[in-house]
């Protein structure tokens, strides 16, 4: 089993930036791909980034490359996503989870997930 709780949402102004973090329960993090999704109102949840657990591999959604840069601490059993020149479009939930195989842009692939913490930019 793992526990996953975000921390680091709020509120920022257009071109702000926010890091949020996961933390992770569980003394097998370090065997987990980690996962940031969003979710908007009335949205489907969408991909955002993932990372393998050795931090070897990370994919992103075209819309954050270049702006959103995730990371993981496997000592510290934690998974972060800094988040850059942010626009109004990102405004959402963002929850982070956790799966050992499969696609890792596919949500219904993840097995774990966080409560999510809400990210809003305002214009």
């Amino acid at each position: 089993q793992v526990q996953l709780v975000e921390s680091g949402g709020g509120l920022v102004q257009v071109g702000g930036s926010l890091r949020l973090s996961c933390a992770a329960s569980g003394r097998t993090f370090g065997s987990y791909v980690m996962g940031w999704f969003l979710q908007a109102p009335g949205k489907e949840r969408e991909f955002v980034a993932a990372i393998s657990w050795s931090g070897g591999s990370i994919y992103y959604v075209d819309s954050v490359k270049g702006r959103f840069t995730i990371s993981r601490d496997n000592a510290k059993n934690t998974v972060y996503l800094q988040m850059n020149s942010l626009k109004p479009e990102d405004t959402a939930v963002y929850s982070c989870a956790a799966k050992q195989v499969g696609s890792v842009r596919a949500a219904t692939g993840y097995n774990y997930w966080g409560q999510g913490t809400q990210v809003t930019v305002s214009s």
